[in-house]
């Protein structure tokens, strides 16, 4: 049980942001074919029967998906309270948040059965009712929920915050595959412009309540860079302001298409694509937003302005490393051998992974983990050099993938010394911590991209498909970084790791969606996008060698 409450916090995020996924994907995909797949289908000629189908599927599986998932949570957070406060089944299942998610499972199962049973022929009237419980017990789950003061209001903007989220974002599946059922201009032009006109409500529903709730919420402006509340409601906003941008340009395309029938709408297409994933990694942000309190009721522990300039004060990165028998586990490790050798007896381990307790740290410790960022950044710094002199035209740089392989090499060895290959807790012991499974998972990410791209850069690979697991694992591990997780005590120095952190993550974001345009799009916006995405490597490297910790 200690090991289920140690990997609960991570585990809870992460389904929690597929559950956002496939609430919105349901919710988008039901209000995409009731207010345009049916009204506009008569207008775009056989293809309307084709996009009324494929919507309804879309809305059927994310509908499964979102039941699979919100029962996922119940018996995660179920088995945790029953194995921590000796709670039974009967009375997990009356909590608020089972009722509420039951309540969810029920809607999303009608939903289910309707769309499976009739198809796009669904009746409206119970599509519409069965996605409204839905949204209002979600809304149950929220922040709001827990409030004292200001519930109403609150639970109101969160309710309009989900709705404009899946009106707009949930909805672009539909519309990318819709857009592909159609082969002329007036039927681009078609569903484009209604679905710009839906679009709008939901980044007006988004906007306010965003603003709403960022006021009640945050309350000041060191709230915004002094909580972590505050930081993941900025990653929010740059992933949001990023989704304006793709969506402003998917606009002027329509417009366009009054005027020039002959236009291409490959970069319409492209754009949702990547509104897509930006909106799928800011839904993970999401979701690692509800598992830190709001930051108006976090008025201890902020981190001051000052202590943020301090931190990152530009210094020489540290290529050297300190002795891994200084570090805080090895040292008290050895420490409890010479005791237990005295006496005869078995030592203990210094750290039991998964036992719920954070492992001890010291200033070597620290100085150990600044020397990983910083030569990872020499990695990095290297990889967006070699990507730039490639995209110049210097044949030979087009190896440059196989740097990650040395990356993750290093990583493997470095990122946990108190584990295999260096420490003496074993490899498959130290999956039971919640933070190596992250790193594991990471070397594993980058081993997969690195070899991937290594085979369509250098091996000629034509596999299309092959070409874009680089951009989507890049773009993968950007928004799992959102999710990632320090086991440090000290509220306000795991704070500022996580300042250094978020920007990481939206660089990686950045380059994996830079990296897919350029490989879908026509020229010149692929060439425009080839030059993108090195620069968001280099620009990751720069903040790997200016990391610190101390």
């Amino acid at each position: 049980m200690a090991l289920l409450v140690d990997l609960f916090g991570y585990l809870s995020i992460i389904i929690h942001g597929l559950t956002i996924v496939a609430q919105s994907m349901t919710l988008g995909g039901v209000i995409f074919l009731v207010f345009l797949a049916r009204p506009r289908a008569w207008l775009v000629g056989d293809a309307g029967a084709a996009i009324e189908r494929d919507t309804a599927r879309i809305a059927a599986w994310s509908a499964v998906a979102f039941v699979l998932c919100e029962a996922a949570t119940i018996a995660l957070e179920g088995a945790v309270l029953i194995g921590t406060i000796d709670l039974s089944p009967l009375d997990v299942l009356q909590a608020q948040f089972a009722l509420a998610g039951l309540v969810k499972i029920g809607a999303a199962a009608v939903l289910a059965v309707l769309l499976f049973t009739f198809g796009p022929r669904a009746p409206w009237p119970p599509l519409l009712a069965a996605a409204a419980v839905a949204l209002a017990a979600a809304t149950m789950t929220t922040h709001a929920a827990a409030r004292l003061d200001d519930r109403l209001p609150l639970l109101a903007v969160a309710a309009l915050h989900q709705l404009g989220a899946a009106i707009w974002i949930g909805g672009i599946p539909a519309f990318v595959s819709a857009l592909a059922r159609v082969h002329d201009a007036p039927g681009w032009r078609v569903i484009g412009a209604r679905f710009s006109r839906m679009s709008m409500i939901g980044v007006a529903c988004i906007l306010v309540s965003g603003v709403v709730m960022s006021v009640l919420y945050i309350g000041s402006w060191d709230g915004i860079y002094g909580t972590a509340y505050g930081v993941m409601v900025g990653a929010k906003v740059a992933m949001f302001l990023a989704l304006l941008g793709l969506g402003f340009g998917n606009f002027r395309s329509v417009e366009r298409l009054r005027t020039d029938r002959g236009m291409s709408v490959t970069r319409m297409k492209r754009f949702a694509e990547v509104e897509i994933g930006v909106g799928f990694s800011l839904f993970f942000a999401a979701a690692s937003l509800t598992s830190v309190p709001p930051a108006i009721d976090l008025t201890q522990d902020r981190v001051t302005f000052h202590e943020i300039v301090e931190r990152n004060r530009p210094v020489w990165p540290r290529f050297a490393s300190p002795d891994r028998d200084v570090l805080a586990l090895p040292a008290l490790q050895a420490q409890l051998d010479a005791e237990a050798a005295q006496q005869a007896k078995k030592p203990p381990p210094a750290f039991v992974p998964g036992s719920g307790e954070l492992p001890a740290r010291n200033a070597a410790d620290i100085a150990w983990s600044e020397y990983n960022h910083h030569w990872a950044g020499i990695f990095v710094m290297l990889i967006g050099l070699l990507a730039l002199l490639n995209q110049a035209g210097l044949r030979i740089a087009r190896h440059w993938p196989l740097v990650f392989l040395g990356l993750a090499a290093f990583l493997f060895v470095r990122s946990d010394p108190e584990v295999w290959p260096l420490g003496e807790i074993g490899f498959f012991d130290s999956l039971r911590d919640v933070e190596v499974v992250q790193h594991r998972f990471f070397v594993l990410l980058i081993v997969i991209f690195g070899l991937f791209e290594w085979r369509v850069r250098a091996g000629g690979w034509k596999n299309r498909g092959a070409a874009l697991v680089f951009p989507l694992v890049t773009a993968i591990g950007g928004a799992a970084l959102l999710t990632h997780s320090h086991a440090i005590a000290n509220i306000k120095d795991q704070l500022l790791i996580e300042l250094t952190h978020t920007p990481l993550a939206l660089a990686g974001i950045a380059a994996g969606w830079a990296r897919w345009l350029e490989l879908r799009l026509d020229p010149p916006g692929n060439r425009i996008a080839g030059w993108i995405w090195p620069v968001c490597f280099l620009l990751v490297a720069l903040m790997l060698l200016g990391y610190r910790e101390a």
